[in-house]
């Protein structure tokens, strides 16, 4: 239940819900320590910070939910913390203190040096000219203005145009940081001028440690599975399966693999795992039986055939070359990888070859489908009979 305040007006009572905050805003890294799967950026930029020798024009780009606006957040307090620029032991750290005004005021978003642009509403070129005017004034509290343009692809043309002196030679106080999902979209001229970061979609592992940790935390009863399915779900996104959990959270109740699976629409790794045991043991009436039973549950057989076609092909690259194991490492647990293992070395790379390319055939019929599990249906019985 959200917490509640009472204010009390000329002998009246008045209550104001306050909001609870969202878990993937209450557990946004404050550090570069806390940030998971970017390893390779962190240490880029925890470096630059260390040698103060951080850029003025950055772009960072990749799915979503993987870090890109946080990250530019830790390059503002960077910028400003005020404990860096007086502590040259502390500045050696590349972290910034999360105690200085600058740095409170960043993670309350209270702060007027840093200004975050949706470049989805704020595209055109009046909204540039804006900024460049606003370029000129000085910083407020902290030693550098730093603005976070997020969406930078949706910027239009002539807008982009606008920006590039800008981004080539800002003023000195200034730091410009674009996020985008859609690199491609960005014009050369606008991506030469910065420094590029790539955020990578983030593993399953990573997610459910987190969401592990988040649990606990927030005293949550849920079970193993059903994190792991909140982990899949996420695809590779840290904020998506965090809002997953929330909301799942929000039913006030433990939340059991039944319970994950059907809100979700997804089944768990075991579900799958069986599924993909049935075909390779050519078992067509259990695989058609298991199959309706998922169905009779209303799960989203689409997305049943998409893992079970990465499981299976995750099941013949183990089969064909067993020394690339450790790259699913960050995919599957222990245990899942030495199922996926035993169930490669029992089929015929030759059956699991066939199996995929009837599977990637259903799959593109299902998609567009009224009847999903009939293509499946048909899929399999060709298969097996």
């Amino acid at each position: 239940m959200s917490p509640m305040r009472l204010f009390f007006f000329c002998g009246r009572v008045a209550i104001i819900v306050v909001m609870a905050l969202a878990l993937y805003r209450k557990y946004r890294p404050r550090k570069f320590g806390d940030l998971l799967g970017q390893e390779t950026n962190v240490q880029i930029l925890k470096g630059a910070a260390s040698a103060n020798r951080l850029g003025q024009a950055y772009l960072f780009y990749g799915p979503r939910g993987t870090g890109k606006t946080t990250t530019a957040r830790l390059v503002a307090k960077l910028l400003n913390c005020e404990k860096r620029h007086l502590d040259p032991e502390f500045q050696a750290l590349g972290e910034p203190c999360n105690e200085c005004r600058s740095c409170t005021e960043i993670d309350t978003n209270a702060s007027l040096d840093v200004i975050e642009i949706d470049a989805a509403s704020n595209r055109g070129i009046d909204e540039i000219r804006n900024l460049k005017e606003a370029l000129k004034s000085a910083p407020v509290g902290g030693r550098n203005k730093i603005y976070i343009i997020d969406e930078a692809h949706m910027l239009t043309g002539p807008a982009a145009n606008a920006l590039l002196k800008t981004l080539e030679e800002p003023p000195r106080h200034a730091a410009f940081i674009l996020a985008t999902t859609e690199y491609e979209k960005l014009p050369s001229t606008v991506t030469s001028r910065t420094q590029r970061f790539l955020f990578k979609k983030l593993p399953k592992t990573k997610i459910l440690e987190k969401l592990t940790t988040i649990a606990k935390a927030e005293k949550i009863s849920a079970e193993p599975e059903a994190l792991e399915v909140i982990a899949a779900a996420g695809d590779g996104s840290f904020r998506d399966a965090e809002s997953l959990l929330d909301q799942l959270a929000s039913l006030g109740e433990k939340i059991t693999l039944e319970v994950a699976e059907r809100m979700i629409g997804r089944v768990g790794m075991k579900r799958v795992e069986r599924l993909a045991e049935l075909i390779v043991e050519r078992n067509l009436p259990e695989c058609l039986a298991y199959l309706s039973e998922i169905n009779e549950e209303g799960q989203n057989l689409v997305q049943l055939i998409k893992d079970l076609i990465h499981y299976l092909r995750k099941a013949l690259t183990l089969k064909l070359n067993p020394s690339l194991a450790p790259s699913f490492e960050t995919e599957l647990t222990k245990e899942e990888l030495m199922r996926l293992q035993k169930l490669g070395g029992s089929a015929e790379a030759e059956f699991l070859t066939t199996t995929l390319r009837a599977l990637i055939r259903a799959y593109g019929e299902m998609r567009y489908s009224p009847f999903a599990i009939v293509p499946l249906e048909v899929s399999l019985v060709e298969l097996l009979s």
